[in-house]
């Protein structure tokens, strides 16, 4: 199952970062990480497997916010108030490559190697999806365009679930079991809600760092 090639041709990294921040109180996408913001973090470990990085926000407001490197294009969700669906279609509409990850700009322990791995199994698929505990992952995935006109249509229909277009498109589903064997901890899907998250984050980051220090 497992890729180690560095980037993958032909793959747009998309992060979502589109939330209000309500549980943490304000932007989490600004804060402290480290040396760097996590948004920063997260758009790092994107470049290790990716050709190219999307940023969707919700305003040009937001966009200038975060003060992304020049090297990341960034776009205005085309769908506001219609939930992860509406990222995605922004994300495919606006990637200038046929396949496009998607994650969120609060998971800090994205996986290069886990994401090479799943687009790794693309071929006669229109998306790759993770099983963790008995679901799908959808908001942790791989699609292609031609997921588009699906995930456009349950948006019209108002079926807002992320997963909501699986039915309609060629999808290869991970199992758990395979997901672990190259994130053993799974913590490619820890994401930051809450203080507590931050703080548990920052410390499992830390332990990283200084284990390759040692």
């Amino acid at each position: 199952m497992i890729s180690n090639s560095t980037i993958v041709d032909g793959v747009t990294a998309v992060i979502l970062a589109g939330g209000m921040s309500r549980r943490l109180g304000r932007n989490k996408a600004l804060e402290p990480f480290g040396d760097e913001t996590l948004i920063r973090r997260v758009i790092g470990r994107a470049r290790r497997f990716a050709d190219a990085v999307l940023v969707v926000a919700n305003d040009e407001a937001r966009v200038a916010e975060l003060d992304l490197p020049d090297d990341v294009d960034a776009t205005v969700d085309m769908f506001p108030n219609m939930g992860p669906l509406g990222g995605i279609a922004t994300g495919l509409s606006a990637a200038r490559t046929e396949w496009a990850t998607f994650c969120a700009c609060d998971m800090p322990f994205v996986s290069p190697p886990l994401f090479r791995s799943l687009l790794s199994l693309r071929e006669g698929y229109d998306a790759v999806v993770p099983v963790i505990g008995g679901r799908p992952e959808p908001m942790h995935a791989a699609y292609s365009r031609t997921c588009l006109d699906a995930v456009r249509g349950k948006i019209e229909a108002r079926q807002l679930k992320a997963s909501a277009f699986f039915d309609d498109v060629r999808v290869r589903l991970v199992a758990e079991e395979d997901i672990r064997a190259v994130d053993a901890d799974l913590m490619s899907f820890f994401n930051v809600n809450t203080q507590a998250d931050l703080d548990k984050a920052l410390e499992v980051a830390g332990l990283e760092e200084a284990q390759l220090d040692s």
